[in-house]
């Protein structure tokens, strides 16, 4: 990858956790999804990364609730690369690899290994959320193969270092074919720190093979994030699910809001948005 290439921007549009309580913007229901769709594609955005709720904002990982979804996202907009996300703790694989089978994203992201995951409070002295987030190499195996017989790019999420050199032994025996999707989670307590330093140390260590490389900034460091890796030639993720703030700290009214401002950080940089046809031709869809 190289500065002069055009920057791949994806927006997270809701997350799975996150509730109006703590973000008024966030949706829930297919049109709310509809809706962020247009502000996202109107203000440069190509691929929607989707975490599926239902219309009272719970969770969902049932494959009606996917459907409907895309299917409002698909009549709002002209054209947007479709990334569902599988990653979740408690859920079956079997339940995550359905909603992939029935309905064909054209991306599935993909947790790179297990973890400690979890959410810390200075101010309190103690752990919010804790759990083992399970990704072991026969669960991204079974995630592997069901992608490729759905003829779906998957997304590899790495939340450190060595989450990224295991895409070594799945490249030497054939599970992936270039070119690879990386992506760098950072911000993450039980994962890499998030600073520019190690946006540049995970990008040294994807594999020589033909791939893209982009951030993913988790809470308010993303900005900073953001600006390492369009310096480095990487593509970047915004969106409601990472982050609810702008610079200033001002809450997103929505995430046409942070799309915005991520692509004003790409033109101030130097950079160049790429379009959807651009994007699937640089992923290999």
């Amino acid at each position: 990858m190289a500065l002069d290439d055009p920057v791949i921007l994806t927006c997270a549009i809701s997350g799975a956790l996150a509730s109006r309580e703590q973000c008024p913007a966030i949706p829930y229901t297919p049109d709310e999804y509809a809706a962020e769709a247009r502000r996202i594609v109107d203000e440069g955005g190509v691929m929607i990364h989707i975490h599926a709720r239902r219309p009272d904002g719970t969770p969902s990982f049932e494959v009606e609730d996917f459907r409907a979804i895309t299917d409002a996202i698909r009549a709002s907009v002209d054209d947007v690369i479709i990334n569902y996300s599988t990653g979740t703790i408690g859920v079956p694989v079997e339940k995550r690899v359905a909603y992939l089978r029935e309905l064909r994203p054209d991306v599935g992201a993909l947790n790179m290994g297990s973890m400690n995951y979890a959410k810390y409070s200075s101010r309190r002295r103690e752990f919010v959320f804790e759990a083992v987030f399970e990704n072991s190499f026969a669960t991204i195996r079974t995630f592997l193969a069901a992608m490729r017989e759905s003829g779906i790019r998957p997304e590899h999420e790495c939340f450190d270092s060595g989450h990224v050199a295991s895409l070594d032994p799945l490249l030497d025996m054939g599970a992936l074919e270039p070119p690879l999707q990386v992506s760098f989670v950072m911000g993450v307590t039980g994962g890499i720190r998030p600073t520019a330093k190690n946006v540049a140390h995970m990008a040294e260590q994807v594999p020589a093979v033909a791939h893209q490389w982009g951030v993913i900034g988790i809470s308010r460091a993303q900005w900073t994030l953001l600006a390492a890796a369009l310096s480095l030639g990487g593509n970047v993720r915004v969106g409601l699910e990472d982050n609810f703030y702008l610079p200033d700290g001002t809450m997103a009214r929505s995430n046409g809001d942070l799309v915005a401002r991520a692509a004003r950080m790409a033109s101030d940089a130097g950079r160049r948005l790429a379009t959807v046809e651009e994007a699937r031709v640089m992923l290999g869809l």
